[in-house]
């Protein structure tokens, strides 16, 4: 039996998401088993870059007001400049990131994706990677920022860019794994 056989994931997004730091996680994901379900603040489609060239599009499960929490037992945020920073203005998109964290879930981010965590007030006392350029933005959240293709802190799980896709998709499987292991929530790292 695969070993995320049963977990509900949601990978949140919206336009101008990194391509590959939706597509390579979603494909990790199912392969492991989880129900994997493309969440966005709009219903339709949500358009994929290549650094800042359109690629593919995505077809969107669920618009982000129409789901809680409660109903997902793992979340991933991709990347992409445009992408991050449209969530973290979106009040819901902070507030479902929250009530994720608040539950102990995992959580998995890649890239420009911590942005949104910053946003929503969650990074002071946190230890996470992302792109170099968002270091002083977690520093001055009062975050912990580390220069490490994968960083596993409680609940969280972050990587870099899209070259540590493969380490970030094997400690995010890692992490998932625990949490649907014991059904339980994973205590937050702080």
């Amino acid at each position: 039996m695969p070993e995320l056989s049963g977990m509900r994931v949601a990978i949140l997004a919206t336009d101008g998401f990194e391509e590959v730091e939706l597509t390579s996680p979603l494909e990790a994901l199912r392969d492991a088993g989880a129900r994997v379900e493309v969440v966005a603040p709009k219903p339709g489609r949500i358009q994929a870059m290549r650094h800042d060239e359109k690629s593919i599009q995505v077809d969107v499960d669920h618009n982000l007001d129409d789901i809680e929490a409660e109903e997902y037992d793992a979340l991933m945020l991709p990347g992409g400049v445009i992408n991050a920073d449209a969530l973290r203005m979106n009040w819901a998109a902070q507030a479902f990131v929250r009530a994720m964290d608040a539950a102990g879930k995992p959580i998995a981010v890649i890239c420009h994706a911590p942005w949104l965590l910053i946003s929503a007030g969650l990074v002071r006392g946190r230890t996470l990677t992302s792109y170099y350029t968002l270091q002083d933005d977690i520093r001055n959240a009062g975050g912990t920022w580390l220069d490490q293709e994968v960083v596993t802190d409680g609940n969280w799980v972050s990587s870099r860019n899209p070259g540590d896709l493969p380490a970030f998709n094997r400690a995010m499987i890692a992490l998932f794994t625990q949490a649907a292991s014991t059904r339980q929530p994973l205590l937050a790292g702080r």
